[in-house]
């Protein structure tokens, strides 16, 4: 079995005392102790070509599809990954637990994790689009890796967020919420007329300070480009 752990926040170790199979974002190893073997998943990592096939043609059609490794350990190995050294989380995921992550924030996760997609009718309005990855526990020592730039900050529902800061969350999909008044079309928007709000308490959702460009734009003096709000505190 492979066990995920991350190093100085950076990077994640993968740690196997026997054989076992670990699907990373392709390219993300960094170094390695022992016999592992790196493959290209050509379809999807799930149990047969058909539904592999099937995987992978609806990740594609809604664009949240990455291109993923296969990495088998062979007998006790130590392996490690990162990405442009964003910060790296596990989680761990009880049988039947999920968790939605964006495609492009997906590192790694254990073949005990069914990977799919899930639909989300309100992001349309952010870049993320109208579909998220959806990562399902179905055996033990389920986990999964994201990444996020700089330190992720894990907030309880319920709560809004910003749909440019969103990561990953737990629970049923947000409702949507907006703040626009006639000074948005002025050019005098605030910086947070939509945002995401997830009312049911119980679960939790993962955010980043730092904001992808949103998909709209409702100012007419910025010259069509996207606003995206700084914040000094983590500057």
């Amino acid at each position: 079995m492979i066990r995920l752990t991350t190093v100085n926040e950076l990077t994640l170790c993968a740690e196997c005392d026997g054989a076992g199979t670990l699907f990373t974002k392709t390219g993300a190893m960094i170094g390695f102790y022992g016999d592992c073997t790196f493959d290209k998943v050509m379809l999807g990592p799930q149990g047969n070509n058909m539904q592999a096939l099937l995987g992978q043609l609806g990740r594609r059609l809604v664009g949240e599809n990455i291109p993923l490794m296969k990495v088998v350990s062979n007998g006790p190995t130590e392996s490690y990954y990162a990405c442009q050294a964003r910060h790296v989380t596990v989680v761990e995921l009880q049988r039947g637990e999920s968790i939605m992550v964006e495609s492009e924030d997906l590192l790694a996760f254990t073949d005990t994790v069914d990977y799919g997609i899930k639909p989300i009718g309100c992001g349309v309005i952010s870049q993320k689009g109208m579909f998220t990855s959806e990562l399902t526990g179905n055996g033990p020592g389920a986990q999964v890796a994201f990444m996020t730039n700089g330190n992720p900050i894990v907030m309880e529902t319920p709560c809004c967020v910003d749909p440019d800061a969103m990561v990953a969350f737990t629970g049923p999909e947000p409702a949507f919420k907006t703040n626009v008044s006639w000074k948005n079309f002025l050019g005098q928007s605030s910086g947070e007329s939509y945002m995401l709000d997830y009312q049911r308490p119980g679960f939790k959702v993962v955010i980043q300070p730092y904001e992808r460009g949103s998909g709209i734009d409702v100012g007419v003096d910025r010259g069509g480009s996207a606003y995206v709000q700084r914040n000094p505190l983590f500057r």
